[in-house]
């Protein structure tokens, strides 16, 4: 037993030595296992906090919700965090020099991050997002939102990659949100056909192709599809293919035009309608031909 207690207080003498200090805190080993252990704690109830608001509403993905999850766990691990070092016996005055280093980064490296933060808080309360939105952004960027975060949201793309875009690029600049208020949009696909071409076969063939492609608003007696005739070109009649589609049958955003110009390719052929291409006449002096066959008979 006498060995025991020996091991015992040799640990205990080890664990109090100190390590290193800051400013007049000794740093020892037990202190640092007690911190470790105090910061796992403040994990669980972070996460019991986070999991007891989204319970309060059976829809936990609302922004409101997710916000107010978000800012709690934040809450309680800043909280926790100076709890944890007042009663570890740190001087909070002894990092008083972050302070100032947190300000001078505000003022420069991490303004950008201050402002995608304050976006993501705006984009969760004002709603105008929402977790499968389809979006244009006005750099070009066309997916669909699969997460919101309070720094960046995530979207996905046709080729299945995830971009994660700065919230603040949703504030300042335009963004199409083809689902805002509703699934239902309009989309018109151009093409062509030769001239001669009776327009309402054309008409028809169109309209038989929009009522294929599963996407195409069938139901709705004031959004049938339609085909005009937009254009008179230098070598063909130019239409649109106006079509109403729902956006939440759309599995893989971009994909909807490909899908009109297929069927659309399809049914022309069915009705032998000619699709146009570019022709080039080619003319050649007979000056030239002579030149050209009189050096050909001088190599020979």
């Amino acid at each position: 037993m006498s060995f025991i207690h020996d091991v015992w207080k040799d640990t205990l003498e080890i664990a109090r030595d100190p390590l290193f200090s800051i400013g007049k805190t000794d740093i020892t080993l037990l202190r640092l296992l007690i911190l470790m252990f105090m910061l796992l704690a403040i994990w669980k109830i972070a996460q019991l906090t986070k999991r007891s608001i989204n319970k309060l509403q059976a829809d936990s993905s609302d922004p409101a919700v997710y916000l107010l999850s978000r800012l709690a766990n934040y809450f309680v691990w800043i909280l926790g965090v100076i709890f944890a070092l007042g009663f570890m016996g740190f001087e909070l005055s002894s990092f008083a020099f972050l302070g100032g280093a947190v300000g001078l980064g505000l003022g420069f490296g991490l303004q950008n991050i201050l402002s995608n933060f304050v976006a993501g808080v705006i984009i969760l309360f004002e709603k105008s997002l929402k977790v499968g939105d389809i979006v244009e952004l006005q750099s070009g960027l066309v997916g669909k939102v699969t997460e919101i975060n309070l720094r960046f949201t995530r979207i996905t793309t046709s080729d299945a990659i995830d971009i994660l875009v700065p919230n603040s690029e949703f504030i300042s600049g335009r963004v199409v949100n083809w689902t805002f208020n509703s699934s239902i949009r309009r989309i018109h696909v151009p093409f062509s056909v030769a001239y001669g071409t009776d327009k309402e076969l054309v008409r028809e063939a169109g309209i038989a192709a929009a009522l294929n492609v599963p996407t195409t608003v069938k139901d709705d007696a004031q959004r049938q599809p339609d085909v005009l005739l937009v254009r008179m070109g230098d070598s063909a009649l130019e239409f649109e293919l106006v079509v109403w589609i729902d956006q939440e049958l759309v599995k893989i955003p971009g994909t909807i035009q490909a899908g009109y110009v297929w069927a659309l390719e399809t049914e022309l052929g069915k009705h032998n309608i000619e699709i146009p291409y570019p022709g080039r006449d080619l003319y050649l002096k007979n000056e030239k031909v002579t030149v050209v066959l009189e050096s050909a008979q001088n190599n020979s």
